[in-house]
């Protein structure tokens, strides 16, 4: 018995002069992705290979899916109540938004009209489809690309005042090999750091590892 109590004493002495643990890091950001028209969370999959190669666990990789054959501001009602859930999933106050083509109107609509601002720290626009595309010209019998389509009042009310509100950091992608936005350099929003690509196809940024390396850079600024 005297020497269990050594043994105790011994312990809870080495035990004081140990130094206390670190606190648990805080999370980083998560990110949201946001599919383009006819997309789906599949389209995300290398993006989200760049993205924990460069550090992000898969906890903090999260897809946005809504109907591409619907309305663009429900959509982006859908995607405020996402955002939420993420952010209450991770304990994260904010998240950062990558969205591709008609993505980008999903995720503008959310931000500038939603008061989506202050929850998203980064927005990241590949090839959006920010001030339309002629292209949307053949799919409009769906309201989605009635609102697509440049001139519409879904684009007239996103273009009109400040296009990159709140403290938010925008940044865009857009080449003039895309193809489908048309023209090409809708995706550029006035205050965003606009990254000019010199010759990538609208679905070809899905697997371009060297855009998605940059778009996760600019997400680290």
């Amino acid at each position: 018995m005297r020497r269990l109590v050594v043994l105790i004493t011994a312990l809870l002495a080495a035990l004081a002069l140990s130094p206390a643990l670190p606190a648990a890091a805080a999370p980083g950001t998560p990110v949201v992705f946001v599919h383009g028209y006819t997309g789906s969370a599949s389209n995300w999959t290398t993006a989200m290979s760049v993205f924990r190669a460069g550090g992000y666990s898969s906890s903090e990789l999260f897809a946005y899916e809504y109907n591409s054959y619907g309305n663009n501001i429900t959509n982006a009602q859908g995607l405020a109540t996402y955002v939420n859930q993420v952010r209450a999933r991770t304990g994260a106050a904010q998240v950062d938004i990558v969205n591709h083509s008609m993505g980008g109107l999903v995720s503008l609509w959310y931000l500038k009209q939603l008061g989506g601002a202050q929850y998203v720290r980064h927005l990241a626009s590949i090839a959006g489809a920010n001030h339309g595309t002629t292209y949307a010209g053949a799919c409009l019998i769906y309201v989605t690309c009635q609102q697509m389509y440049p001139g519409s009042s879904f684009i007239n009310t996103l273009s009109a005042g400040d296009e990159t509100p709140g403290s938010t950091k925008y940044g865009t992608w857009y080449s003039p090999c895309d193809g489908i936005i048309i023209p090409y350099t809708s995706t550029v929003l006035s205050g965003a750091t606009n990254n000019y690509v010199a010759c990538q196809t609208h679905i070809g940024y899905l697997t371009d590892t060297v855009t998605l390396a940059q778009v996760r850079s600019f997400l680290a600024s």
